[in-house]
């Protein structure tokens, strides 16, 4: 049985159980119970304070590029959210696993034009023009760990991405005895053996393969798989816009960058770019 405690110190536990040890942030007064969590749990999780929310989203996006797990922002509402969005935004398009938990006004004040009160899921609302995969708000200090562990489980399956949840300040002071939920992990999709005979017969019969690499997921050990495959089938190949490194630009078969355009000075520049 877990003890009773304020859900904005719930939170900072379900966050610690998910592996996170470092937080960004500009502290605001919409989620002080969490600052408070956050001082309690300083052994286990830092949270570092930014100047400004557009830097710390960016922060959080750098971190969750860098570990394949959400990288988590916490900002204030109103002009802390809308300043995060930047960092969101380039979250989204480059597939980035990120949670931004935006501290709300009181629930008793909602509706009510408060200060510094927005809709999220109006400003943030997922969709392929959105900023956001799922824009959750938390109506119950029980079913935080859920959302919480929800929040994880969407950043970073299927196609990374960003994730925002929405804390009113009451909540965040109410009681819960409420269990933190287990690690997430997400599940990892392989290809089938059929796809991969057609691929192989595509590329016997292609004339002039070209590779583009793109998209999230990449680690260090993708990139050197996919250097290992353009030189067992000596493919050229080039990387999307914002993804330079998913391919060692020195090595022979680099084509260039085909967001901006191909490196006239490859070898392979000769290959029709593809926009």
């Amino acid at each position: 049985m877990t003890s009773p405690r304020i859900a904005g110190h719930a939170l900072v536990e379900a966050l610690v159980a998910q592996g996170v040890t470092t937080a960004f942030g500009v502290p605001g007064e919409s989620y002080l119970a969490v600052l408070d969590g956050f001082h309690e749990h300083r052994e286990r999780i830092r949270f570092i304070a930014c100047r400004q929310e557009g830097g710390a989203a960016f922060m959080a996006e750098a971190q969750g590029k860098l570990t394949g797990r959400p990288g988590i922002c916490f900002v204030t509402r109103g002009p802390g959210a809308t300043n995060a969005s930047i960092g969101l935004h380039t979250a989204f398009q480059d597939s980035t696993p990120m949670i931004l938990f935006i501290g709300r006004v009181a629930s008793d004040q909602r509706d009510r034009e408060a200060f510094q009160e927005l809709d999220y899921r109006r400003v943030f609302g997922p969709g392929t023009l959105g900023m956001a995969k799922w824009v959750g708000e938390v109506q119950s200090a029980d079913r935080l760990p859920e959302y919480v562990a929800r929040a994880f489980h969407t950043a970073m399956q299927g196609r990374p991405g960003p994730v925002v949840l929405v804390l009113p300040e009451d909540l965040l002071t109410t009681p819960t005895a409420a269990p933190v939920l287990p690690r997430v992990e997400p599940v990892q999709a392989w290809p089938a053996p059929g796809p991969l005979r057609d691929l192989r017969a595509m590329l016997v019969a292609a004339k002039r393969p070209f590779v583009i690499a793109g998209g999230g997921g990449w680690d260090a050990e993708g990139a050197r798989a996919l250097q290992r495959f353009a030189e067992n089938w000596q493919l050229p190949v080039g990387c999307g816009f914002r993804f330079q490194d998913s391919f060692d630009n020195r090595h022979p078969l680099y084509a260039g960058d085909v967001g901006i355009g191909i490196n006239r000075s490859s070898p392979h520049a000769s290959a029709r770019p593809i926009w």
